[in-house]
């Protein structure tokens, strides 16, 4: 039976917990009330599409077959950079916003590039951003099963 491999495109159906069992996503859900599955997961091996180690528990696996991987912080998201959360002055806002802790907003930078940021505290001087990824500084826990290689 062939085995998933670099350059394959690949459909997976996961759940992604925390170490301490949290579900923060899912591909498929018992409870259609909740809303967090979104069908299984296209991707390619080797494109980057996909946290590095996802794609590396992917590898080696055959069409039907299921496994359970522990993702280090260096191979999910990373550790939390703690240059990236700001304190923005509301004065520098756009007047029409009214900012809430929890909040996402799209910044473009000088040079053009946009990227998101999430409000993490709001007070009547200024608004705390922070533009790690949510993720960043956990070690992630997948099962994942492989559905297909297309």
């Amino acid at each position: 039976m062939a085995q998933a491999k670099q350059g394959d495109r690949v459909k997976v159906h996961y759940t992604g917990r925390l170490d301490d069992g949290t579900v923060f996503d899912s591909s498929e859900c018992a409870d259609d009330q909740c809303g967090c599955g979104h069908g299984p997961l296209q991707f390619t091996i080797g494109q980057g599409e996909v946290i590095p180690g996802f794609e590396n528990g992917v590898v080696g696996l055959s069409v039907g077959e299921s496994k359970t991987i522990h993702i280090p912080v260096e191979d999910a998201y990373g550790e939390r950079i703690d240059e990236m959360v700001a304190v923005v002055p509301r004065g520098d806002l756009p007047a029409e916003l009214s900012p809430e802790v929890g909040q996402q907003l799209e910044v473009t930078q000088e040079d053009g590039q946009v990227f998101q940021v999430l409000i993490t505290e709001v007070t009547d001087e200024s608004i705390t951003i922070d533009a790690n990824h949510p993720l960043a500084g956990q070690a992630l826990n997948f099962d994942i099963k492989l559905e297909e290689i297309l």
